[in-house]
């Protein structure tokens, strides 16, 4: 009777130490995933987010100002795919994506909106189109420049003052360091070996 007991607390003994090592595998398994969802949250996070620069109504118009002389001495075509910003400096390439659809066109700006207007962008009937807003006439759109140098130079173009409801952060370039090329040498008997 001893021998049965003192081979079952043997066994409850080396079942709670498995059970514990199982346990520690597992909240460290857990932390690495956690660290891991985070990480990679954040990464893409960042670089899709990175040169998105505003978000808002988007409007657009066509015939009546067609053939008009816009604010930067163009005529405009609203068969072009240009566009009308308050701030953005002319010939700013911008991407204009509508938030429901996610559908996408490429403007320039060549144009200005009133500062009391509440749209933050009117787009050419092309570009409308595009968007497949022709029909509503308006559409919820976010707005983000082509890369990283572009951002840094409305950043400076504004002094870091972006004016409105723009969104502009300057972004410094990664200093990479080149890697030294190790030395060795080592003998074997009278051989002496050196890369």
């Amino acid at each position: 009777m001893e021998q049965t007991l003192t081979l079952t607390c043997q066994q409850l003994a080396g079942f709670l130490e498995s059970r514990d090592e199982i346990l520690v595998l597992y909240m460290r398994l857990f932390l690495l995933s956690v660290f891991l969802i985070a990480f990679v949250s954040s990464s893409f996070g960042q670089l899709a987010d990175s040169v998105k620069i505003q978000t808002g109504t988007a409007s657009f118009y066509g015939k009546r100002f067609h053939q008009r002389m816009t604010s930067s001495g163009e005529i405009f075509h609203m068969d072009s795919l240009t566009a009308a910003h308050k701030y953005l400096p002319f010939n700013t390439w911008v991407k204009v994506t509508r938030v429901d659809t996610k559908d996408s066109v490429w403007v320039r700006v060549n144009d200005r909106l009133p500062k009391t207007s509440r749209r933050i962008i009117d787009i050419s009937r092309s570009a409308a189109k595009e968007l497949h807003m022709i029909e509503k006439g308006i559409a919820e759109v976010s707005i983000h420049v082509a890369t990283i140098e572009e951002m840094n130079r409305l950043y400076k173009h504004f002094e870091g003052e972006a004016p409105g409801t723009i969104r502009l952060r300057i972004y410094e370039k990664p200093i990479t360091l080149a890697r030294p090329q190790p030395t060795w040498n080592w003998e074997v008997g009278r051989v002496m070996f050196t890369n």
